[in-house]
Formats: structure tokens, sequence, C-alpha cells
């Protein structure tokens, strides 16, 4: 049931999307144990420096102009050490494919309560 979004550089091409949506996704499956068909994702490219912005860096580490933003909404249903796992996997299918560096993934986790989903027909599917 995760709502993803990417913010990626602009102008990479369909293929660099793919690769970073591919990659997002095989990790909520591996870790959060998402079913594949359950893929919700906004893509959106941005110009880095004007649309995109980053300072150059932060907590010591040091963003290049690859720097992609992902912000996944999940329902508040998941221990830290599996958050952990995420962001990890994450950073590391990214790296594999497309190759981005891992300093250049930024994740940003939202929870939400279950009940604060509709997947279509104005129903609140997992309400009570």
């Amino acid at each position: 049931m995760p709502l993803v979004r990417i913010a990626l550089p602009r102008a990479k091409g369909a293929e660099y999307r793919g690769a970073i949506s591919r990659g997002v996704q095989a990790a909520l499956v591996e870790t959060f144990n998402v079913p594949p068909d359950d893929l919700f994702q906004v893509i959106t490219e941005h110009q880095p420096g004007t649309e995109l912005v980053r300072p150059k860096s932060y907590l010591g580490i040091e963003y290049s102009d690859d720097f992609v933003a992902i912000q996944l909404t999940v329902s508040d249903t998941r221990g830290i050490e599996q958050k952990k796992q995420l962001f990890k996997r994450i950073a590391e299918r990214l790296s594999d494919n497309p190759g981005l560096r891992p300093q250049d993934v930024f994740i940003n986790l939202v929870e939400v309560k279950k009940e604060n989903w509709s997947f279509g027909n104005g129903i609140a599917q997992y309400g009570s």
C-alpha cells in the first residue's frame, strides 16, 4: 500500500527512471513484504538547483547533481529495524542500477493509519 514519490534530475531518460522505479519497488517487496503488484508511484523530473533544491552537503554527506529524493507514504505497521533495512536496500539497489551514489539517495518515510487509504470507488478499503 505504499505511495512512492520520486523526484529526480531532469533529462536522465526513460531507462534511468525505470531503473529507479524498479529498484524502489523491489526494495519494498524485499523488506516491507509489499505485494509486487502493489505499485503506486509518482515520478517527477526537476532542474537541479532551481526545482530540486538541496544543500551541497548535510550531516557530512556530500551531494551531487544526481541527487534523488524519495518519499514513501506507508501504513504505520513497521518497526525501526524494518525501516532501516528498507533505507539500506533502496540505496543498494539504486547503486547497482542505475548507478547512483548512496550519498545521493535521500529517503523520507511518512506513516499513516491504515484507514487513511482509498484505492478507488471512494471506499476506505482498510477502514474498520
